[in-house]
């Protein structure tokens, strides 16, 4: 089992969804008797479950009486057909929350969906798979979850969660030796240090700098990686080597055996489609 973000982190961002859903009145189930049902959420498809616990306290959060319960666990290969949350009390109650809650499981799995799949494509390299900022606003830390649940890795889930100098960044500074002094001085000394590269000279520099903990590939190819992951064994750095950019699923093994360290997919957050889930009542 996963541990989940508690719900006080998300609770809000739940409300403000069904909020968004709702309008000003649900018509269409106050048109319809409310009644005492039982129902199910059921996988329409093989995929990795993500967000049952945020399911259930979407489900709560319309009404603290509705029965809840999860029928397998987070990070599960669920197949298709595979029943994996039952829910039973006012139908009226239930219909108001289905959406927003399909919606985020749905979204969910298909992260940690994607998120196994790139797992499984790298299994055996010794390489990692990360997730990016390239997140939906208001459900990064769900997404960045979802990440875990999938069998990948959290990369920084703030800016306050590590140092990244980027191009921009090194731009503004006046260059890497900068940059990397300045973010030392700056920054708690628990805080690692990254650095954006994207040519072999700028690895070249970056290895020769103390207070570097790890170099960021842009964008190279993998004759290049090869090339940096031989430099920095020649340099006797220990700092990580992280791969970023271009890295579809067809890439991801060539990618990790070069003998890079990470690789951080943006896609697992901003491009994986949506499981297919659906809920089904009864009486």
């Amino acid at each position: 089992m996963f541990n989940p973000p508690h719900p006080l982190t998300y609770l809000d961002a739940v409300r403000a969804f069904l909020k968004e859903d709702w309008g000003t009145q649900d018509w269409t189930t106050a048109s319809v008797p409310d009644r005492a049902m039982t129902g199910s959420v059921v996988a329409k498809a093989d995929l990795v479950l993500a967000g049952l616990p945020v399911a259930v306290e979407v489900f709560r959060a319309v009404d603290p009486a509705l029965e809840a319960r999860a029928l397998v666990q987070d990070g599960d290969r669920v197949p298709c057909g595979c029943p994996v949350l039952a829910i039973q009390g006012s139908s009226r109650a239930i219909l108001m929350c289905e959406r927003v809650m399909l919606n985020l499981l749905q979204r969910l799995s298909g992260t940690a969906t994607l998120t196994r799949a790139f797992v499984d494509a790298v299994a055996g390299t010794g390489a990692r798979i990360l997730d990016t900022r390239k997140t939906t606003p208001g459900l990064k830390l769900l997404e960045k979850y979802a990440v875990r649940c999938g069998g990948g890795g959290n990369h920084r889930l703030t800016l306050g969660d590590g140092v990244l100098l980027k191009e921009n960044h090194i731009a503004a500074a006046g260059g890497i030796l900068p940059a990397v002094q300045g973010a030392r001085r700056t920054a708690p000394c628990l805080v690692r240090i990254e650095v954006e590269v994207e040519t072999l000279d700028q690895l070249a520099q970056a290895l020769g700098i103390p207070g570097i903990d790890g170099v960021l590939l842009d964008n190279m190819d993998l004759e290049l990686m090869r090339e940096a992951v031989a430099m920095r064994r020649a340099a006797g750095s220990g700092v990580f080597l992280e791969a970023s950019g271009n890295l579809t699923l067809e890439r991801a093994r060539a990618v990790a055996e070069t003998g890079v360290d990470y690789l951080s997919v943006g896609a697992l957050t901003h491009s994986a489609p949506a499981a297919d889930l659906s809920l089904r009542l009864a009486p």
